[in-house]
């Protein structure tokens, strides 16, 4: 079985925070912060105590789980907290943008 586990961590040159997601402590994906979480002091000291990650590194991880196939958002993989992954968002759009 695998874990999901989530942490705050600068990205992209430290020009950013986000909330990294990592299955058995590999990166696959992250989320935005909103305004107000980006400017929280007790975030900001948790991202400065982890691991920043650039973009490749979120690229080769993210094809090492593809080639091994257990990328938790496209591989039914057996993980202990599944509650734990990013939610779906829905987006809204309009058909006519698919068809130009």
């Amino acid at each position: 079985m695998y874990k999901i586990d989530k942490r705050y961590c600068w990205y992209n040159n430290r020009e950013q925070i986000v909330l990294m997601y990592f299955i058995n402590s590999i990166p696959f994906t992250f989320d935005d912060l909103d305004p107000k979480q980006e400017n929280n002091s007790e975030i900001i000291e948790i991202a400065n105590n982890e691991r920043s990650f650039e973009p490749e590194d979120l690229y080769k991880s993210s094809f090492y789980l593809i080639d091994e196939e257990v990328h938790p958002l496209l591989f039914n993989v057996d993980l202990v907290n599944p509650g734990d992954l990013p939610q779906d968002e829905y987006y809204e759009f309009d058909e006519e943008d698919l068809t130009n």
